[in-house]
């Protein structure tokens, strides 16, 4: 896969254009942070050239992923997501009794639902199967990428946190490690599982459906950045001010606003074209209330914890969880709701 990705010129369009639009934001940041007269907050424009510091590393690594094909594609997922986990469970206090449960959590859980992504569209066509043959296909259906985690893997936490006998605090305990697992696995493992969406007339090839998944990694991003900057208004009504006093219903409501404005007259680079141009805007909105529902999930579990950031990997944004709650929460309901829409249509 991925021989036709050069093929594609929305594809192509698409990225190049956000990467010439970070160029050029990158160049503007530059330029008003070396001139002291412009009279405007400092802290702020340290806040955007972090932001875009970022941007140039997600999308410049999406980028490059895309030209290798679906597996690398869900590769770098994977091991996104195994990085998530650990900064997760970090903050997380746990007993010696629960390292063997964590031993599989990490090391056969996490990758077996990656595996089951990238086998979603494995259809063999011999008529008798080999032992190894079916064995892949079951793990590329529907039903195991769908229950493996919240159904298997939650009752083996419990069971193997119990089998090592220590029972103090088990629910609390056994509870975290489910959160982790349900937040940093099993909910990204959607985002790459776009690629495995299929309809001949709306996602035809590799190319579309790269697009598809760049077209939600950047709503959410930029969800995420506007809603910043709306909530920079003088007015301020935060929504959860104990938690987080930067979400503010302005930043929210204006983020949305422009996010679905911005979804929508990107419509060209979604499956939903033609007479179903709306459904991008109504997509980005969905984007924007799980981004923003997402980030304020994961804040209230790092103010349980006492800290500020889940690690120190992005320079300026904490760790890797920090940059990925929004797409954790927004890639299970965008997937679901997309797959949904390809089987009405």
């Amino acid at each position: 896969m991925g021989n036709d990705f050069w093929d594609d010129p929305r594809t192509i369009g698409l990225i190049g254009g956000v990467l010439l639009l970070v160029g050029a934001a990158t160049v503007l940041v530059r330029l008003l942070k070396n001139r002291d007269e412009s009279g405007l907050n400092t802290a702020m424009i340290e806040m955007f050239r972090r932001r875009i510091r970022a941007w140039w590393v997600l999308c410049t690594v999406l980028a490059a992923a895309f030209l290798f094909g679906q597996t690398v594609t869900v590769v770098l997922f994977g091991l996104i997501s195994f990085w998530a986990l650990r900064e997760f469970i970090t903050l997380t206090p746990t007993r010696p009794g629960d390292h063997r449960a964590l031993f599989w959590v990490f090391f056969l859980l996490t990758p077996l639902q990656f595996v089951s992504v990238g086998l979603l569209n494995y259809k063999p066509d011999a008529p008798d199967l080999s032992t190894w043959q079916a064995m892949l296909r079951t793990l590329g259906s529907f039903e195991f990428f769908s229950i493996m985690i919240p159904v298997y893997g939650f009752l083996f936490v419990l069971a193997r946190v119990a089998i090592a006998g220590d029972y103090k605090r088990f629910l609390e305990r056994a509870a975290k490690i489910q959160a982790g697992l349900l937040i940093c696995v099993y909910c990204l493992s959607h985002a790459p599982a776009i690629l495995t969406l299929n309809s001949p007339e709306y996602l035809p090839n590799w190319g579309s459906k790269a697009r598809f998944l760049f077209f939600f990694v950047l709503m959410v991003q930029l969800s995420d950045a506007l809603q910043y900057a709306w909530a920079r208004i003088p007015s301020k009504h935060p929504i959860v001010p104990t938690i987080n006093p930067n979400k503010t219903w302005e930043g929210l409501l204006g983020g949305s606003l422009s996010t679905v404005l911005l979804g929508s007259a990107l419509w060209w680079a979604t499956p939903f074209h033609g007479r179903y141009w709306w459904m991008a805007g109504v997509m980005s909105l969905v984007i924007s209330l799980m981004s923003f529902a997402g980030s304020i999930t994961l804040s209230a579990i790092k103010r349980d914890r006492g800290v500020k950031d889940y690690g120190t990997l992005v320079e300026g944004h904490g760790g890797v969880l920090d940059r990925i709650d929004s797409i954790c929460f927004a890639a299970p309901v965008f997937y679901h709701l997309t797959l949904w829409w390809l089987g009405a249509g």
